[in-house]
């Protein structure tokens, strides 16, 4: 199995971001998505920082993927998608449905894991539109997932996001800025402050949600670093993990090491605990609530 850097969620510094892909370049990582998925507010880095990345990080034989934003709502928006779709060198991760019709019939693309492919039709669909990846919807429990890929098109390779917090929703509404009672337009770059967004506690003080602009995220970190194996049965292409802030070389570390068997899944998921900007849960895979933990038997 590939292991895949998804792309950054959060809104980090320019110079942050430069410095955490010319890291990635000498890790383990296989594919590497870029580009802003979240909000186009964010403004550190324009499209051609984003080709000027993947071109260093092609030069260092990483497969690149652009990754277009999640929710359009504006002209300048579908313009920018437009313009990653004709970018000519690098693979397009199709986040929403306008991607995908920009790019069907013309550029073979991945099926981003907001797209809600639930289903074979659905998936031998997106298949003859052109797509070559799939990437699994987070809520999807392994024994659905192994449904799909006993009638998974050929040719279709399987992504499954197995780190990191978990985006679960998008709304025009920016949260952060909320926050700070800012209105959306003059958000004065809010996100800038959290590098691994804002986490919200219940009354209780329950660690309950992570706010990050527009997107809302799990508290809890998802973690399938003690499930690869089963996803090896599964017949799963790649692994996908989300960048945090802090201690990703390492998280990245493990995950190698776990693939390869040099670590067992029990003693790979302990060392990870540290490193987590939150507690770890994996419960969708189970087919249970997201926020519950389960071990491998």
């Amino acid at each position: 199995m590939k292991i895949a850097l998804g792309p950054i969620q959060y809104y980090w510094p320019r110079d942050t971001v430069f410095s955490f892909y010319e890291a990635m370049a000498s890790m383990p990582v296989d594919v590497v998505y870029l580009g802003e998925t979240v909000c186009s507010r964010r403004h550190e880095l324009r499209l051609a920082d984003w080709l000027d990345i993947a071109a260093r990080l092609q030069n260092a034989g990483k497969e690149v993927v652009l990754s277009t934003q999640v929710l359009l709502e504006s002209g300048s928006e579908v313009a920018t998608m437009h313009k990653i779709a004709a970018n000519g060198r690098f693979l397009v991760e199709a986040n929403d449905m306008g991607a995908v019709q920009r790019l069907a019939g013309t550029l073979p693309f991945v099926a981003g894991p907001q797209l809600n492919l639930y289903n074979l039709p659905s998936l031998q669909w997106m298949a003859s539109l052109g797509a070559v990846r799939w990437v699994m919807p987070l809520e999807m429990k392994r024994d659905d997932l192994a449904i799909l890929q006993q009638g998974r098109p050929g040719g279709l390779q399987t992504e499954v996001f197995a780190y990191g917090r978990m985006p679960l929703a998008f709304s025009a509404r920016c949260f952060t800025a909320r926050h700070r009672n800012l209105p959306k337009d003059d958000c004065r770059f809010s996100c800038l402050d959290h590098p691994d967004g804002l986490l919200l506690k219940t009354r209780e003080s329950e660690e309950f949600l992570v706010i990050n602009g527009t997107q809302t995220q799990s508290s809890r970190v998802y973690n399938l670093i003690d499930s690869l194996d089963e996803m090896k049965a599964l017949g799963v292409d790649v692994l996908r993990l989300s960048p945090q802030a802090r201690h990703m070389p390492d998280i990245i570390a493990l995950f190698d090491q776990a693939r390869r068997q040099v670590l067992a899944p029990h003693e790979a998921l302990a060392r990870t605990g540290p490193l987590m900007p939150g507690q770890g849960c994996n419960g969708y895979w189970r087919g249970r609530p997201g926020l519950e933990q389960h071990h491998v038997a």
